[in-house]
């Protein structure tokens, strides 16, 4: 981790001038406000409670185990062809999670940088760990963004909440949006088992009209397979996002056998920044 390199993101989140390091571990602006830089290396921006709570270790250690069975290495490598043609040298993951899309996405080259931002700072650490050219952030995306005007080339979105204008905002000029949102079939089994929560009916279409104005659809991607899950890893797909609550007070051993044939189903979207928003 480099104070120097971390700074370069980022924005004071109380009156928007550039941070710069002013100690070991703080980053400051010139009016005086100053902010410690974690010692795992990362920097905590939040203003304010948030809406939401980030996911717990819990969560992060279940979609680890699951990831880790290669089930969703599909869709990792779908993202990474898609940020590749681009070639960037700036990557901001807004939900970073464990920092499964991000590692594998990062170009490679030494001057070529990703910042992971989430709500969990637990998940932050993770994704700060995965790669030695991830910086790490802490922030709320309903929130404005203490990062810099034009400073990312490719935003990555994967199952996360979608601020509009503050992407506009901190993405370069042509800039790309990189969104994974499920499918109506992602994991309806599991849903119709009453193990998984219900799902926007029509999320793209939603998708596409919330940036709209912002943002030019230009990529459309369906993915979709029929994944035989052992027990286990039907336990560890609900427990690593938000149907854990859901199925919690019911338990693990509440999991139906039957319930192994799950459908896992993407859209990935690509979006480029408008030159100006949409009146």
């Amino acid at each position: 981790m480099s104070l120097q390199t971390l700074s370069e993101w980022l924005r004071c989140p109380n009156c928007i001038l550039p941070l710069s390091p002013t100690g070991t571990l703080r980053l400051g602006c010139s009016t005086g406000h100053s902010f410690d830089v974690n010692k795992r290396g990362f920097i905590n921006l939040l203003t304010g409670a948030p809406k939401f709570i980030g996911d717990s270790a819990a969560m992060l250690d279940a979609r680890d185990t699951f990831l880790a069975a290669g089930w969703y290495e599909p869709l990792q490598a779908a993202v990474r062809a898609v940020i590749s043609a681009e070639h960037p040298r700036r990557l901001l993951d807004v939900g970073c999670g464990t920092g499964y899309y991000l590692r594998a996405a990062l170009p490679p080259g030494e001057d070529v940088r990703a910042l992971g931002m989430d709500l969990s700072p637990t998940a932050v650490s993770r994704t700060m760990r995965s790669h030695d050219r991830i910086d790490g952030l802490v922030a709320d995306v309903w929130s404005p963004l203490p990062v810099q005007d034009a400073a990312v080339d490719v935003i990555l979105n994967v199952f996360a909440p979608r601020n509009a204008a503050e992407f506009h905002r901190v993405l370069r000029p042509g800039g790309l949006l990189l969104v994974v949102v499920p499918r109506p079939t992602h994991l309806h089994e599991l849903r119709r088992a009453g193990l998984a929560v219900e799902m926007q009916a029509d999320k793209a279409a939603h998708l596409e009209a919330s940036l709209g104005a912002w943002f030019a659809l230009e990529s459309a991607q369906q993915m979709e397979q029929n994944a035989a899950l052992s027990a286990a890893e039907v336990v560890s797909l609900i427990g690593m996002g938000p149907s854990s609550h859901h199925a919690a007070s019911a338990g693990p051993e509440s999991t139906p056998a039957s319930v192994q044939d799950v459908t896992i189903a993407f859209d990935v979207f690509g979006f480029r920044r408008r030159a100006t928003e949409l009146c």
